[in-house]
């Protein structure tokens, strides 16, 4: 076990390393130069020399193997630099915006949850086949609508219309009801979609009709039986999405105006704030490994099956002993 998690540990740090060196030097050979779109701008009145000298103060004048290497240098201290826009860390401006993505991320995974588990049980105790049709439709709709577009008709139907929600002067509470739905509709999808098709294979295995024979209720097969077996796929995709949250967050924060790291990417984009879209790139790459490998630790504890091929694993590796030679024999 622990050499499994020290190489899952090695393959994730490989996959950030590769993230950040890709981000880097694909980010450097872009057309424009954010640091110059700021400080060449004539309002600020700088000279040539002034600015030759921040130039020389940032090292853009440098090769660009030295600024990646003093870049990498500095990111194993915890130094992400400073963003060109608002001359100060990118640190700071990450921890200023990371909770507001991280609680609107992690509500929309839990309604997205929610939604996906009780359109899966809708399906699964469905009394009529153009019912069970009907409830299996209802992922492929919240997959193809537009996450800015379901924002927009939120916000016009339940604020300007019924009044339900205000845009202006509301609660932290109330200001994250609109944002939560818009972020998990389409996530919920995938996660829907696959719960219902491992419980309708799950249903169809042997000894699920061996505890109908046994009398059990539909209820208890599904409970007790059916659903954690239908798990793993569903458990599988739900780490996968994590990167359509992040995305998500993108679209939903820019939409409704909130202050996170969906907004910090659309601003840092539009200014070609560079060392900020590293930070963030290394920040999501973090986050998606994260969770698979957490998610990955997870998959002995809902199929027992594989424990048991791990442990054999290990017993096979054992030399076998004198005692054990002759009792095989």
């Amino acid at each position: 076990m622990i050499r499994h998690l020290a190489a899952r540990v090695g393959q994730s740090v490989l996959v950030l390393w590769i993230a950040y060196t890709a981000t880097f030097f694909l980010l450097s050979v872009l057309p424009g130069d954010g640091l110059m779109i700021k400080f060449e701008n004539p309002d600020l009145g700088l000279t040539p020399d002034q600015i030759a000298a921040v130039r020389e103060y940032y090292g853009i004048d440098e090769p660009l193997l030295i600024q990646y290497v003093h870049a990498l240098l500095g990111l194993f201290g915890g130094d992400f630099g400073y963003s060109i826009v608002n001359a100060v860390p990118v640190a700071d401006r990450l921890a200023s915006a990371i909770p507001q993505t991280l609680q609107l991320a992690s509500l929309g995974f839990v309604l997205a949850v929610v939604l996906a588990a009780s359109t899966a049980a809708a399906s699964t105790f469905a009394a009529f086949g153009w019912l069970k049709r009907f409830v299996q439709s209802i992922p492929s709709v919240f997959a193809s609508v537009p996450a800015f577009w379901l924002g927009l008709v939120l916000i016009q139907i339940f604020s300007f219309q019924l009044g339900l929600v205000p845009m202006i002067g509301a609660s932290a509470g109330q200001a994250l009801i609109l944002p939560v739905i818009t972020l998990a509709v389409p996530v919920s999808a995938p996660l829907a979609q696959v719960f219902i098709r491992s419980l309708d294979e799950v249903v169809r295995r042997p000894f699920v009709q061996v505890v109908e024979a046994k009398g059990a209720s539909r209820w208890w097969i599904v409970s007790r039986h059916t659903a954690r077996n239908a798990l793993l796929p569903t458990v599988t995709i739900a780490g996968l999405i994590l990167g359509d949250l992040i995305a998500g967050s993108v679209v939903v924060e820019t939409v409704f105006g909130r202050n996170g790291i969906g907004r910090l990417v659309n601003e840092s984009v539009a200014n070609q704030d560079l060392p900020v879209i590293q930070a963030i790139v290394l920040l999501s790459a973090f986050a998606f490994v994260t969770v698979n490998l957490l998610v990955d630790l997870l998959y002995p504890v809902l199929d027992p099956r594989l424990r048991t091929a791990k442990r054999a694993a290990i017993v096979e590796d054992v030399p076998a002993s004198p005692i054990r030679e002759e009792v095989t024999v």
